[in-house]
């Protein structure tokens, strides 16, 4: 028989963090900080607002774009948060959530050759879905010294003449490292001069922890150029009900549709009503989310410093990144001792990108009581290695 298997997907390497996720639901008495699983249940009056949606009936398709009364809340959304500006009607779209946003615009944009420049340490889908795209990834190594952040001089070491697209992963996942405005000054005329389009993961925009978020599209002459994704699972803890949006120039999000319409048809009409209710009585749930984060956020940069393990701060997202290359082990090595040892899982910062060697993710997106159980194991884990590393 012939091989029934593309070349192309047989390349593609499965996640790393499942891996982890995988072992230690297996495991008896075992404590996961490896997954971005918000550990609040949706609010409630989200849920009732998708519960009433199906006691009317409301189990129809919605139009492939969603909803018109959800996308005019997401442009709403969209401009009194962040200052952007989008024709609810031909400029947003609503996914099966930020991931489908994600595929969709690669595919939308990249012809085969296209270079993508992607920053990494980043979230483990964009290198397989620029490649799905038949585009070229292009690795950005962000550096601990720059606080894991794209610099101007990092960008601009990488153009050449196949560049189009620049994927911003920030906040980024696993980092936590945010771009201020003005980090996100400095490379924006770069952006302009050599014309290249953006693709902004801004999936983690309402969890920052130093001043609001800033997006690279409200700056001059880049509203017109960014793709902005963005979803509901982070912010109003609803991973489960997959939804997510892109907005963008209509341009582009008329050729995205196409692709959704074939590969999806919509979004789920019970997440789409429950979303809705999100956007306009959410506000006070994210605040007391991000809160909640912040304090755990606080708790675990104080027990690495206890520790004496590095780790820069970070202030977005849910995760620090500590660095364990004093243990003389691989992030992966690390990883599997510590769960074999201590039942605790976190991933290895090479699920995330090779330049994620020599670190490690732990989310923060779980309770008090896990945490300080979790970091007690992990202390006695480094205590062990450290009085090895002195004998």
């Amino acid at each position: 028989m012939r091989d029934p298997l593309s070349k192309k997907v047989q390349t593609i390497e499965p996640s790393g963090i499942r891996k982890f996720f995988d072992i230690v639901s297996e495991m008896e008495d075992a404590i996961s900080l490896g997954v971005g699983e918000p550990d609040f249940d949706t609010p409630w009056h989200i849920r009732e607002e998708g519960i009433y949606s199906l006691e009317r009936g409301r189990t129809f398709y919605t139009s492939n774009a969603g909803l018109q009364e959800l996308k005019d809340e997401v442009a709403r959304y969209q401009e009194r948060r962040f200052g952007l500006k989008y024709d609810a009607k031909d400029e947003v779209v609503i996914t099966i959530g930020g991931s489908e946003a994600i595929d969709g615009a690669l595919r939308t944009m990249l012809d085969p050759g296209d270079e993508v420049l992607l920053p990494q340490p980043s979230y483990v889908s964009y290198e397989p879905c620029i490649t799905l795209a038949d585009g070229v990834p292009v690795i950005l190594e962000l550096q601990e010294k720059d606080n894991f952040k794209l610099t101007r001089e990092l960008l601009e070491s990488a153009i050449t003449d196949k560049t189009k697209v620049v994927i911003l992963p920030f906040p980024n996942n696993p980092t936590g490292a945010v771009m201020t405005k003005e980090d996100l000054a400095e490379i924006v005329p770069v952006i302009l001069e050599h014309d290249l389009y953006v693709i902004s993961d801004e999936i983690y925009s309402e969890l920052t922890y130093c001043g609001d978020h800033v997006s690279i599209a409200s700056f001059p002459g880049m509203l017109e150029r960014t793709v902005v994704i963005n979803g509901f699972s982070k912010s109003y803890a609803m991973t489960g009900w997959r939804l997510g949006y892109a907005c963008g120039p209509r341009v582009i999000l008329k050729q995205m549709l196409k692709i959704h319409q074939y590969v999806i048809m919509c979004a789920p009409t019970t997440s789409q009503y429950a979303a809705v209710d999100a956007l306009r009585n959410g506000d006070e749930d994210v605040m007391r989310m991000r809160t909640a984060y912040n304090q755990r956020r606080n708790f675990l940069m104080k027990a690495c410093q206890d520790m004496g393990l590095r780790c820069f701060e970070p202030f977005g997202a849910f995760y620090i990144f500590p660095c364990i290359k004093e243990f003389g082990l691989t992030s992966d090595e690390f990883a599997n001792r510590l769960l074999q040892e201590e039942k605790v899982a976190v991933v290895p910062g090479t699920a995330f990108g090779q330049c994620g060697e020599g670190f490690l993710r732990i989310s923060y997106a779980y309770s008090i009581e896990d945490l300080k159980e979790a970091l007690g194991r992990l202390q006695a884990f480094i205590e062990r290695l450290r009085g090895k590393q002195s004998e």
